[in-house]
């Protein structure tokens, strides 16, 4: 017999390709769900998730720990305030630092002091321009002290000598030893509020300026004290056996109106009337005139000329006021006292004299 060969078909391979392809995704394994898996399996997948959460745990924890760390260590005994250290006082009172340093971190202790709002309250104490607080771990604080520099004794209207700095803040009375200043100021606003203080602020610019000048002509010492309630108006009361006398200097030149006065009042000092003047006006700065204690007249002077006019209407007047001394004498017996001279003889006994050394 013969072999029957069936030849094989190359033309057509769509239908092999198909049968491969059919056979291959049999043979692919089929997804099964979580459900089919075995325990163990299941638990491998939670614990990778494990390690992120384990991470924040122990952050929040950490936090919790520190903050209750914190609280602990700063309220604990360890940051008690035990000792004060102050640097810098001079007029300051040492017992008053202390004392309201020693309240205020007692409180909170050394650990958790405000030390701005502890400097602010220092900053309000007489003296205390600026103060610099730091801590000293564990049971210490430092205060670093600038005190205010004082520039003019003001007399009150009670009568009391109190220093004052540049800014208008009072900082205490005068004590006996300390140095007394050429002169005093007088007419401050002793009124409260930030107005006052702007006024009083522009006195204390003008005394320095009148000391500065004055001192450079030889002249603060012949005055006692220099009223400067109205800045265009200064009145200088003059020092020692004169100091029952007023000079009206006005606003300007005042260093070279008070020179001249000086000089018109050594020229009267010798006259009969000498010892009964009670002002020198210079208001106007063209002339000085002369005031008395009696106010029965005042005459005009000029310190480098002389009026013959104004001479002879002198004279002419003295020469009726002696013929009516008699009667005046009489009738003035019950008569009050002059209340300029009043006002200058209580200034006088009421200000601290200052003597000349020789």
């Amino acid at each position: 017999m013969r072999e029957q060969v069936i030849p094989q078909k190359v033309g057509n391979r769509s239908g092999l390709n198909a049968k491969r392809r059919a056979a291959g995704v049999a043979q692919r394994p089929i997804r099964r769900d979580n459900e089919g898996q075995p325990i163990g399996v299941r638990l491998r997948g939670l614990l990778g998730y494990v390690p992120t959460l384990l991470k924040v745990i122990i952050a929040i924890a950490l936090g919790v720990g520190v903050f209750a760390a914190y609280q602990a260590a700063s309220a604990a005994s360890f940051f008690q305030l035990r000792s004060v250290e102050i640097q810098g006082e001079s007029r300051a009172s040492l017992h008053d630092v202390q004392t309201l340093v020693k309240r205020e971190v007692s409180k909170t202790g050394v650990w958790q002091a405000d030390l701005n709002e502890l400097s602010g309250k220092l900053e309000r104490l007489p003296w205390v321009r600026r103060a610099v607080v730091t801590r000293v771990l564990p049971d210490g604080i430092r205060v670093r002290l600038v005190e205010r520099e004082p520039r003019a004794v003001v007399r009150t209207a009670a009568g009391r000598f109190i220093w004052v700095d540049d800014d208008a803040v009072m900082l205490g009375e005068m004590l006996p030893n300390d140095q007394l200043p050429p002169f005093f100021l007088r007419g401050w606003n002793e009124d409260e509020g930030e107005p006052a203080r702007l006024e009083n602020v522009d006195r204390v610019s003008k005394f320095m300026e009148l000391r500065r000048d004055w001192e450079a002509l030889g002249l603060s010492e012949r005055v006692s004290e220099v009223n400067l309630i109205d800045l265009r108006d200064v009145r200088a009361q003059l020092a020692e056996d004169d100091s029952q006398i007023e000079v009206r200097l006005g606003s300007q030149d005042l260093g070279k109106r008070l020179r001249q006065a000086l000089e018109v009042l050594d020229g009267q000092r010798n006259t009969p009337r000498g010892s009964a003047i009670s002002y020198i006006d210079l208001n106007q700065g063209k002339g000085a005139i002369v005031g008395f204690a009696s106010g029965t007249h005042a005459i005009a002077a000029n310190a480098n000329t002389t009026n013959p006019a104004a001479t002879a209407e002198r004279r002419t007047a003295e020469r009726a006021r002696d013929e009516q001394k008699p009667a005046a004498k009489v009738a003035g017996k019950d008569k009050k006292k002059d209340p300029e001279t009043t006002r200058k003889e209580t200034n006088t006994d009421a200000r601290p004299r200052r003597v000349r050394s020789t």
